[in-house]
């Protein structure tokens, strides 16, 4: 390169030299002894002319010493000039050039270095999910939150509307009918609101399981070490809380839930028993309302000590900073959106438990249960079994002989309007264990006398009788003050009141909610030690009792839950999914054939085949009726062709399955259930339609057999089509005429009159198609005429619509039977078909038009299972997935689909040990405290 650039500059140098020395020898003609003449075009290229010029050069480079001329000095130093600067210019490029390329070197040798000390980040393609797991996830987000911000608007408007409607204040029948309309729709779609919230909720609560478990498989892998959770342990009260919520899972008809101890909040509507149990667990939890019903359900609160102030949903696992302002409003909101979602099929109440947990410093363990309000009076929105099945459910949980009942009395009302206290006489009469709250003891301190709340204070006044009468103070009728303002009220008041003066009539201990909560948990404890080594060993001994039954029904078996099957039966169908793709392409092909040529026969003999035949023109008539099917009707019936041959294929599948030496039959149902919902779902994708349309069109158009193989093949196949439908006109003519002489010799059959009339008609129009082979497939009006002619003679009397009946089997038997022997005759006549084409001697324009359909029903096949096994199959397979999703989450379904005295006496000895593991757990824990 170095030496390429050294002759570049050499020749640009002495070039410079020779300009340098023209111009000076231009200027100086006199001293070369050159004449300067213009060069004429013929001359220019001449090795004269160079000669010339490149001995004057030589010259002036010599120099003429005879003379004494030299160069001139400015030209010279001109080209010097020249030659320099290209000389730096070239050195410039050496440079820049051999920098770039020695930088590229290096920073490609430092990248690789870095590069190979960076660690191995492969085993995250393993730990993290497929590209699809996530863009599932993200489409499910995207879908819920649509169908959320839909209904919500289409309910804003329907509010609007009857809010319009209201407010114009119209009386007429006809607009209060609307306006009842109206209020119809905005309650329907305020249930589909709901109930889009909770896919939502549940949606939601699912990914984040997922996400949790995904992290915990990260970090597994991450550290690449098998790591060991450690064990948390748990305070008295959550064992204990956990216990009732097995026991609330349990079988209802099974009493011993209610044996267990725990605080149930009754008291009036609106007699502040939401606002004790708030004050005892120190933070505003629940929605309120003004004047309405809005404790719809129980309420299980678990009171527990801990750092900081949260609560939590037993089936969530969000926590709720509850010295937050913003966690409060939506504790509220889910607390009633729970409520309202517990409410189904019109009604009011509910009896299904919302659980929570609720932890902070300085609060008393405990577990409470707040309960519906008790109504005297129920309202036009109001279900009318409200009243009774709040008491129901009151007296229900009141009966537990272990329950603590907290009896709330509203004290600024008069105590002869009190509901609940009759109610709690009759459960508990001798006041054992039941704790009397007065409310609003600062409104009854103005409008009652002194005199008369000590009577209730003291348990003088209510004929019931309770283990300690306590007054509090929940509040000042402002639903923006917080329980600490609320409490320090509370304090303030009895501390200035004047029950408290020198002549007080009660004692500081029966006033303010700390020492209601101090004494209601005191009291629960005492409770829970007398009691639960009872309740274990009623557990125990009906756990030893399910395994004996077990044992004797079922010896060879493992007691499997619902769950625990369920998992088994989806593993098993998702198996049969991974079979479906196994299937060999031979036998998709057979298949789909046998189905296409199903679906497609009817139509080629009655729309295609029949009518050509009966025009003049055979194959002009065929490609019209051909290309009109490919264009309309035929893509789409192959696409249910191949639908309905993929189910086909799945369901046998299944069913072969069934026939397994080590199946069992307890899943049956359930595997019916999800392969019907999921073929039901599944539908085959829309382009499929349009692509078979364009591969349909362009095999039609071929109209010649390509070798006699194929031949051959059209032949059998048209043999074999013909005779399937002679056969099915044979079965009609048989229905028609009646049995044949022989059978009726041998059965003892007879004809019926009918079957006479019509035996005597084919008589006739047997004569018409022997006379005429060739006949058309109407009967012209002067035949019809002679056959009736020809029948009353005989005495049977038939119209012309009879005798068109009777013609159209008879006809169709004659055609059929002579395409069969013009198949026969084509047999052997390939080799004169391609050299005559349609002018053959022998017409075998049938079998070309089945050849035909024959290549469409091979390609649409071939089409078909590509689609089947690249796209179909797994669209299935996920359609399956999401219906085994959906059927897991609803206990409801899964207890419908498996069933049984095998799964519920399972079920039963699960949850029962269950339990009593978990009492014990709890009494070995109770026993260490002691």
């Amino acid at each position: 390169m170095l030496r390429i650039y050294q002759n570049t500059y050499r020749r640009t140098a002495k070039k410079a030299v020779v300009y340098s020395t023209k111009v000076a020898c231009c200027n100086h003609s006199t001293l070369c002894g050159i004449t300067s003449h213009p060069r004429r075009p013929q001359d220019s290229g001449s090795s004269n002319s160079n000669g010339r010029h490149r001995r004057h050069e030589e010259f002036l480079l010599a120099g003429n010493p005879a003379r004494g001329w030299q160069m001139p000095p400015p030209s010279r130093g001109y080209g010097m000039l020249v030659v320099r600067i290209l000389r730096g210019a070239l050195k410039l490029r050496y440079i820049v050039l051999g920098g770039a390329i020695g930088g590229g070197v290096s920073l490609s040798k430092k990248y690789e270095d870095w590069k190979d000390g960076l660690p191995d980040f492969k085993w995250l393609e393993d730990a993290m999910p497929q590209g699809e797991r996530w863009s599932q996830f993200s489409r499910n987000l995207i879908e819920v939150g649509s169908l959320v911000k839909n209904a919500i608007e289409v309910a804003k408007d329907d509010l609007k509307a009857k809010t319009t409607v209201a407010a114009l204040g119209i009386t007429s029948d006809e607009s209060r009918k609307k306006y009842e309309k109206l209020q119809s729709q905005v309650e329907t779609l305020q249930t589909e609101i709901m109930n889009v919230q909770i896919k939502y909720q549940k949606e939601l609560e699912k990914m984040e399981k997922e996400n949790r478990e995904l992290r915990q498989q990260y970090l597994i892998l991450k550290t690449n070490k098998k790591t060991t959770a450690k064990k948390i342990k748990k305070s008295l009260i959550d064992m204990y809380s956990e216990v009732l919520d097995e026991l609330s899972g349990y079988d209802t008809g099974y009493t011993m839930a209610d044996h267990l101890p725990r605080v149930v909040v009754v008291g009036d509507q609106s007699s502040g028993k939401t606002s004790v149990l708030e004050s005892i667990a120190k933070a505003r939890i629940f929605p309120r309302g003004s004047g309405e019903m809005m404790t719809r359900a129980p309420v299980k609160v678990t009171l527990a000590e801990g750092p900081y102030h949260v609560a939590q949903f037993r089936d969530s696992d969000r926590e709720y900073d509850l010295t937050k302002e913003s966690d409060l409003q939506d504790l509220r909101r889910d607390v009633e959106f729970r409520m309202k979602a517990s409410v189904r099929g019109g009604k009011t109440v509910s009896n299904e438990v919302i659980a929570m947990t609720v932890k902070g410093p300085g609060l008393q363990r405990m577990v409470l249960v707040d309960l519906p309000g008790i109504i005297s009076t129920m309202t036009v929105d109001m279900a009318s079994d409200t009243k009774d099945s709040i008491h129901q459910m009151t007296k229900h949980y009141m009966s537990n002989p272990n329950a603590i009942i907290l009896c709330i009395q509203d004290g600024s009302v008069d105590a002869e309007r009190s509901n609940v206290t009759d109610l709690v006489m009759q459960c508990d009469p001798l006041g054992r264990r039941t704790i009397f709250v007065l409310t609003k003891v600062d409104l009854a301190e103005e409008l009652a006398d002194p005199d008369r709340i000590r009577k209730i204070l003291s348990g003088k006044l209510f004929p019931m009788k309770a283990l300690g009468y306590y007054a509090v103070v929940t509040g000042r009728g402002r639903k923006d003050d917080s329980i600490d303002a609320i409490r320090q009220y509370e304090e303030d008041f009895f501390k200035n009141s004047k029950l408290f003066h020198r002549r007080g009539v009660i004692m500081p201990h029966q006033v303010t909610s700390r020492n209601l909560s101090l004494a209601v948990s005191d009291r629960f404890w005492k409770m829970v030690r007398e009691t639960i080594e009872q309740q274990a060993d009623a557990f125990k001994a009906t756990r030893f009792n399910l395994e004996t039954e077990w044992k004797n029904n079922f010896p060879r078996l493992r007691e499997s839950g619902r769950d625990e099957l369920f998992d088994k039966a989806k593993g098993e169908i998702l198996d049969e999914v991974v079979t479906l793709s196994q299937i060999s392409a031979k036998k998709w092909d057979d298949a789909l054939s046998t189905k296409l040529w199903e679906k497609l026969s009817n139509y080629v003999f009655e729309s295609i085949y029949l009518p050509a035949a009966q025009s003049d023109s055979f194959n002009t008539m065929v490609d019209i009726k051909l290309r009109q099917w490919a264009e309309q009707a035929l893509p789409a019936k192959s696409v249910e062709a191949g639908w309905e041959a993929l189910q086909q294929e799945f369901i046998s599948l299944m069913e072969r399955s069934k026939k397994a030496q080590d199946h069992d039959g307890i899943f049956d149902q359930l595997k019916s259930a999800v392969v019907d919902e999921a073929i039901r779902r599944h539908s085959w994708e829309d382009k499929a339609i349009d692509m078979l349309r364009v591969i349909q069109l362009n095999t039609l158009e071929d109209r010649f057999v390509h070798d006699k193989q194929e031949w051959d093949s059209a032949v059998k196949f048209l043999e074999s089509s013909v005779n399937a439908k002679l056969v099915q006109t044979e079965e009609t003519l048989a229905q028609m005429f009646g049995p044949g002489q022989m059978r009726r010799l041998t059965h003892w059959q007879y004809l019926t009159q009918d079957q006479q009339k019509r035996r005597s008609v084919k008589n006739e129009l047997d004569k018409i198609l022997k006379n005429d082979t060739k006949h058309l497939p109407t009967l012209t009006h002067d035949e019809l005429t002679t056959v009736r002619k020809n029948l009353q003679r005989d005495n049977v009397d038939v119209d012309t619509d009879y005798i068109r009946q009777t013609w159209f089997p008879v006809y169709r038997k004659h055609f059929l039977q002579q395409a069969l022997q013009r198949a026969k005759d084509c047999r052997k006549a390939y080799y004169l078909y391609t050299q005559q084409g349609a002018e053959c001697e022998i017409s075998c324009s049938d079998v070309v038009l089945f050849w035909r359909i024959q290549q469409v029903i091979k390609i649409t096949g071939n089409a078909l299972r590509q689609q089947v096994i690249n796209r179909e199959a797994r669209r299935l397979d996920k359609e399956i997935k999401a219906v085994l999703d959906e059927f897991s989450d609803d206990e409801e379904k899964k207890g419908y689909l498996l069933t049984g005295k095998r799964v519920l006496l399972a079920e039963e000895l699960i949850k029962v040990r269950q339990i009593q593991e978990k009492l014990e757990e709890f009494i070995n824990s109770l026993n260490q405290e002691k």
